[in-house]
């Protein structure tokens, strides 16, 4: 077992060192850390049927928004009570706008209560860690009625343990709000997957076809299932990158949909030497340049570049410095504030042109970010009226 106390980051890093992380070797075989090799789009498109299980995007009228209130000394150190500010913060500004969940463990509920005020309504439900995006069930609407499916969260490839509370959070939410639940076979995580809501999906590979989720088990036959278990037609794959970071680049740091045939890319700001993950935005590129929506319309890529690494707050090896970890809430789009002026200003900007009509919330998290994640991480919207 690994030390706990690590970053996210820092924890596959120390894993691999010691052997304990087999890369993943299925049908995206490519060397540890590496983004180079294509992953072509996969073939035609499913047709449309009436009254079938639906993905809604982001954008949709959400019911409500789920975080969970950070629970580990061994996780977070001597950052928990700053990582749990930025969570109660980041609650807060988005229940002036729809309501929110904080899911607790039992024994820190009313701290949480206390620290978020009654605006947001707190649920004991045991949780692990903050991470609300990987771990809530991911859901779907069918013949009028909201469920969920549970994608069997092993702690993204086992590489952070226990992970016992986390695995069982989708189960009790859906318990807790009468929702139908899907199983699955896949194991996978809320931050793998991007929809535009009318049957396309993005994906990276590295996170899905991995010997540590999905042992085995070939691209297609990961495909076939998310269709039939997320009701999309069409999946759009990119390289993505392995054994870099803990969730094997989740696709919610990379490229975002903010309507159907448009996407938001991430980008490196100018002047930083090329990496694994700015190879990855460009494979994604490359990708998206030949690709086509489930209605075979073309994509129009839009860059999202990245902030000056110099200029950002608390900026550390770990940090997650990218602005497309955005999330769109009820009437609001909450975005990243790094601390360079002109990259937040810019970033901010695009979102405006994206979402007009809707209030752009820059929130600082760096505590988070240093953690390995962003906003988008840390939560989860269930499709709906507000109540």
């Amino acid at each position: 077992m690994f030390d706990s106390s690590l970053p996210r980051r820092t924890v596959l890093r120390a894993l691999t060192a010691v052997g304990a992380v087999a890369v993943g070797t299925a049908a995206c075989s490519e060397p540890e850390g590496s983004s180079s090799a294509p992953a072509p789009e996969t073939g035609s498109p499913e047709p449309a049927a009436a009254g079938v299980r639906r993905l809604g995007a982001e954008w949709e009228s959400h019911a409500r928004t789920y975080l969970s209130w950070p629970a580990s000394k061994s996780i977070w150190a001597e950052d928990l009570p700053a990582v749990r500010e930025e969570i109660a913060g980041l609650a807060k500004a988005i229940a002036a706008f729809e309501p929110v969940v904080l899911l607790a463990r039992p024994e820190h509920a009313d701290a949480a209560q206390q620290a978020c005020g009654d605006t947001v309504e707190v649920v004991s439900i045991p949780v692990d860690d903050l991470w609300a995006r990987d771990t809530v069930p991911v859901f779907v609407e069918e013949a009028g009625k909201v469920g969920g499916v549970d994608f069997n969260f092993n702690g993204w490839g086992g590489k952070q343990n226990p992970h016992d509370k986390d695995n069982a959070v989708a189960r009790s939410v859906l318990g807790k709000y009468g929702l139908a639940r899907t199983e699955t076979w896949i194991t996978a995580e809320g931050g793998s997957f991007e929809t535009d809501g009318a049957g396309t999906l993005m994906v990276t590979e590295s996170s899905l076809v991995n010997d540590n989720r999905n042992k085995g088990k070939s691209r297609q036959e990961i495909e076939d299932e998310l269709k039939k278990v997320l009701g999309v037609r069409k999946v759009i794959w990119f390289a993505g990158v392995r054994g870099e970071d803990i969730t094997d680049a989740h696709v919610d740091c990379l490229a975002r949909f903010t309507a159907p045939g448009v996407v938001l890319l991430d980008k490196a700001a100018p002047g930083t030497p090329p990496d694994s993950w700015s190879r990855a935005a460009d494979q994604a590129r490359s990708v998206l340049a030949s690709a086509t929506d489930a209605d075979g319309k073309p994509f129009k890529v839009i860059d999202l570049v990245q902030p000056d690494p110099d200029k950002v707050e608390g900026y550390g090896e770990d940090s997650v410095i990218s602005y497309a970890n955005f999330y769109v809430a009820n009437k609001s789009v909450f975005v990243p504030k790094f601390g360079d002026a002109e990259a937040d200003e810019r970033a901010q900007q695009v979102l405006r042109d994206q979402f007009p009509g809707r209030e752009i919330v820059p929130v600082k998290i760096s505590t988070i970010a240093s953690g390995g994640g962003g906003i988008h991480c840390s939560t989860h919207d269930q499709p709906g009226q507000p109540s």
